[in-house]
């Protein structure tokens, strides 16, 4: 068992998954952030930092010395936390090509090469991380707030994201409860309809003129209340909620709405997403 550090957080992961976007955010609740450390001094970095100091350090493979096996040698003496951020290749190159930037284990080559080859040398690591986040379908404030939701000594509230999304693109990753609407009249087929989505209000009394939709609502809202206080008990601080339809754009969306709003008038600041919209 190595030293005891949960005031440390290395934060590591591809190229183009949010790291800097991460230690901003770390930074920004106190942490000292620091990034891109050669191997090599990581060790005396971490000896030398205070006990009582929040530090949060940036280790990737843009570092010549940088390995997945190194890293776990240099860093066996000591327990902290490992945050380890991903994407999709697909998501990556779209990322790297949108900003015209270089992949940097690619500079003289193809960005898929460099995705590629970044993702078996880091594979070791995020196979031992502590946090694996997939980022593919993260905006930067859904990332600052994950962060800020697992990081954060000062949130005394759970941190509830509520989003919607389409069966057809996939269950959100990051999802920690996930609940179908399709089984609801789908605003789809209904020609009026068909272009508006769930923050409609014609899409809204439409579906909810489906005699299943209030005893859903209710059902839905009677699981989620008494589960909330029970998983900050827990020690969790970030919850992710699903609600997923067809296509993701009408049924999900307003039920997702109709949901946040409710736990809005029991207390809670429910973040809502929705991905497909």
């Amino acid at each position: 068992m190595g030293k005891e550090l949960n005031n440390v957080v290395l934060v590591t992961g591809t190229s183009g998954a949010g790291k800097s976007i991460a230690l901003k955010a770390l930074e920004d609740l106190g942490y000292n952030a620091i990034d891109n450390i050669p191997l090599s001094i990581l060790p005396t970095l971490i000896e030398a930092f205070p006990e009582n100091g929040m530090l949060a350090i940036g280790v990737d493979a843009r570092n010549k010395e940088f390995s997945a096996e190194k890293f776990v040698e240099k860093t066996k003496d000591f327990k902290f936390r490992l945050l380890f951020l991903d994407a999709d290749a697909d998501v990556l190159y779209r990322r790297f090509s949108e900003t015209r930037r270089r992949h940097p284990l690619a500079l003289d080559r193809p960005i898929s090469d460099g995705i590629r080859h970044e993702k078996q040398l880091v594979e070791k690591l995020r196979d031992n991380a502590d946090y694996v986040v997939d980022t593919s379908n993260f905006s930067q404030s859904d990332l600052r707030n994950w962060v800020r939701g697992h990081f954060s000594s000062e949130t005394d509230n759970l941190l509830v994201t509520i989003t919607s999304f389409s069966y057809k693109k996939g269950i959100p990753r990051e999802a920690d409860l996930v609940f179908d609407a399709r089984f609801l009249k789908n605003p789809f087929y209904n020609e009026a309809l068909k272009e508006k989505n769930g923050k409609d209000k014609e899409v809204g009394e439409y579906i909810k003129t489906d005699d299943n939709y209030k005893p859903f609502l209710k059902n839905l809202l009677n699981l989620v209340l008494p589960l909330l206080p029970a998983y900050r008990e827990e020690g969790k601080s970030y919850l992710t909620i699903a609600i997923g339809c067809t296509g993701g754009q009408h049924r999900s969306v307003f039920v997702a709405e109709k949901l946040a709003k409710s736990l809005i008038d029991k207390g809670y600041k429910p973040t809502i997403r929705h991905r497909d919209l």
